[in-house]
């Protein structure tokens, strides 16, 4: 009595011990009659021990015996059959994974080496794996990679099962419960986590070696210029440089726009060439780019051209990898001009808005407008802004109205002037009379005695002797200018 088995990554012949365990080799070999076990997961491997397998929601928590479905849920588990000749010794071990004393369903284990003690007359052992029948497709379950719980990142599935003979004879209801084709792909109970499909092959088992360093390298290129985009240093990610413009390098200093014009254009016409100088001192930096009107032109320069000398350098030309002609075409918003917007990745009419836009109708009520001044040698984009007060494109009503502005705000200057004179000069007599009267008081109310004055009353006693002291001083200057 024996089952092919056919997983995921390979076939297991199994040859059931029918006579030692009746109960469990019929509830396996009809179970593999209704399709039960196909889909299901290898949901545990451990390394060098066993792997489990036969639970149709994939968790290692479900599955239902053969004789749930002909008697009902009360006899969803049957009693273990446990024999001392039935041991562990060999790799191949078939043996219930039961939930615990008499408890057997549908869970299955495979051991995966020889000699394992630790199992023994702990479970049902009904079958073993034939030599040369799957010890190599055990080899690869035993080597699959798991996570910690020792689920394999890649699933590992059931994919059929096929009773090659069978002494016991089938039940009446069993024709109800096989399935007229066999189910094909998941279980529909299956509930645990999504890995990596058992169809899943890495790309190095299935694409040549060199067009697998093509991919990695076009992955990689792709992640580059994603970051540059991201950073802001193309406009896109999926730019791409001009295939018409060639870059020449190793030039000679004394090598004009109009030399470099004359040499390429005998390949096709020349819509461009520029030498790049240095945007302070205006020198050559020895490399320039050649922009062709057709791609074939550009093609044929650069085959040409290459090592040629010019002005006795020898030079160097190769296909432009500059893209900074087509960021400055997005800076100035020449793509899709007709459109506005703000600077957007991955959007396909994008363009950058220009922010000289709308300057001039924000000049256009005002009394000054915005100089635009080049300030850096070589022709540097760069600009200046200053203030620039415009009185002809001011009307004439504007202006009369700002002279009358300005001398009502000269003559409030002017009365405030006179006012808080008149207020200085009327505080200055109100002081001066309000001293007199104190001195007039404290000469009153003073008597002379022993040489000092003494004074009654407590109120303004300082003032008095203040007062009183300055009038000393000026009767002394009087009496000196007598003399």
């Amino acid at each position: 009595m024996s089952v092919l088995i056919v997983t995921s990554v390979g076939d297991l012949v199994v040859d059931l011990h029918t006579d030692q365990c009746p109960r469990t080799t019929y509830n396996f070999l009809k179970l593999c009659k209704m399709r039960y076990y196909n889909g299901c997961l290898f949901h545990k491997v451990a390394k060098d021990f066993v792997a489990q397998t036969g639970d149709p929601t994939g968790t290692g928590t479900g599955g239902d015996s053969m004789y749930k479905f002909l008697h009902g849920d009360q006899a969803r588990f049957f009693d273990d059959e446990i024999h001392p000749e039935l041991r562990h010794s060999k790799i191949g071990t078939v043996a219930m994974a039961s939930a615990g004393k008499n408890r057997n369903a549908s869970q299955f284990y495979i051991t995966l080496r020889d000699d394992v003690e630790y199992l023994h007359d702990k479970h049902t052992v009904f079958g073993i794996v034939a030599e040369g029948e799957g010890l190599d497709t055990l080899t690869k379950i035993n080597e699959s990679y798991v996570d910690g719980e020792g689920r394999p990142f890649k699933d590992i599935r059931i994919k059929h099962t096929y009773v090659l003979y069978d002494p016991d004879d089938d039940p009446a209801q069993l024709a109800e419960l096989v399935p007229p084709n066999s189910p094909i792909g998941k279980p529909i109970d299956e509930i645990a986590e999504e890995r990596l499909e058992d169809t899943w092959v890495p790309l190095d088992e299935t694409v040549d070696p060199v067009q697998l360093e093509e991919m990695i390298r076009s992955k990689e290129a792709h992640t580059n210029a994603v970051i540059l985009a991201s950073i802001g240093d193309i406009p896109d990610a999926e730019v791409k440089p001009p295939d018409n413009v060639l870059f020449v390098c190793q030039l000679n200093p004394v090598t004009q726009d109009e030399d470099l014009y004359t040499i390429f254009s005998r390949f096709g016409t020349v819509t461009s060439a520029e030498t790049i100088c240095d945007y302070k001192t205006g020198d050559s930096l020895c490399y320039a780019f050649i922009e062709f009107e057709a791609k074939e032109a550009c093609e044929r320069a650069h085959r040409d051209m290459q090592n040629c000398l010019i002005d006795a350098r020898r030079i160097h030309v190769d296909f432009s990898q500059s893209v900074s002609k087509l960021w400055r075409q997005f800076r100035q918003g020449t793509r899709n001009a007709n459109k506005d917007g703000c600077f957007k990745r991955h959007a396909p009419d994008y363009r950058a808005r220009d922010l000289d836009k709308g300057a001039e109708k924000e000049n256009k009520n005002r009394d000054y407008v915005l100089r635009d001044e080049n300030t850096q040698r070589g022709g540097s984009n760069r600009r200046s802004y200053d203030l620039v007060f415009d009185e002809d494109g001011a009307s004439a009503d504007n202006r009369q109205d700002c002279r009358n502005a300005d001398r009502r705000k000269i003559q409030k200057l002017d009365d405030w002037r006179s006012e808080a004179s008149h207020k200085r000069d009327r505080d200055r007599t109100n002081r001066d009379r309000n001293n007199r009267e104190k001195l007039h008081i404290s000469e009153e109310g003073g008597r002379r005695h022993d040489g000092h004055i003494s004074y009654h009353g407590s109120s303004d006693r300082s003032y008095s002797r203040r007062n009183n002291s300055d009038y000393g001083k000026h009767q002394s200057k009087s009496r000196r200018r007598d003399d």
